[in-house]
Formats: C-alpha cells, sequence, structure tokens
C-alpha cells in the first residue's frame, strides 16, 4: 500500500470515529477516559497538534469544536452529565500522566 492511499484510509477511519462520538452523546468524556485512556478532549489536542505541525494555527476551542461538531460548552450544556465519585475515583488512578 502507498502512502497516499494509506493516508487516506487513516483520515476515513478518523472522520468515522469522530462522527461515532458526535452520535453516542449518552458516551461520556470520563468513561471514555477510564475505559480507553482518551477522549474527545484527547482527540481536539491531538488534531491541534497535528494542525500545528503542518503550520496551521488553530486554537484548542477551535480544534474542540471540530471534534464535537459544535462548541464544547454547547456540547457540554446539553450532553454531559454529573461525573459520579465512583468515576471520578477510577479517572483517578486510571488518568495518564499528563492531565494532571
Amino acid at each position: 500500500m502507498d502512502d497516499a492511499t494509506r493516508t487516506e484510509l487513516e483520515a476515513a477511519a478518523f472522520r468515522q470515529l469522530v462522527s461515532h462520538f458526535r452520535e453516542r452523546t449518552d458516551v461520556q468524556n470520563i468513561d471514555l477516559m477510564n475505559l480507553a485512556g482518551f477522549c474527545r478532549n484527547c482527540m481536539s489536542k491531538w488534531y491541534r497538534a497535528a494542525a500545528e505541525e503542518k503550520g496551521i494555527d488553530m486554537s484548542y476551542e477551535d480544534a474542540r469544536e471540530i471534534i464535537y461538531g459544535m462548541p464544547y460548552a454547547e456540547w457540554k450544556q446539553r450532553y454531559q452529565s454529573e461525573a459520579s465519585a465512583e468515576q471520578l475515583a477510577a479517572y483517578e488512578i486510571n488518568k495518564p500522566k499528563d492531565h494532571d
């Protein structure tokens, strides 16, 4: 497989993942972090970092809007629920080192 085709396939898979997360608003970020070690906010940070590597100036909030499909504050108001004590405790145990 050539590099261009691989990049196209990776981009298609990424777009599908973003679409899936936009549809699954019932899945909370804290649950994603506890189970998979990443969440929508992580994806936003990765997206912004990739843009910056290409010399594209992008704010974290702009990257979040791309991933969430709307401003983060709006998504949070519509879909984010209060984390339980159990979720927060699991997050403290499982969170990546760079999430302090």
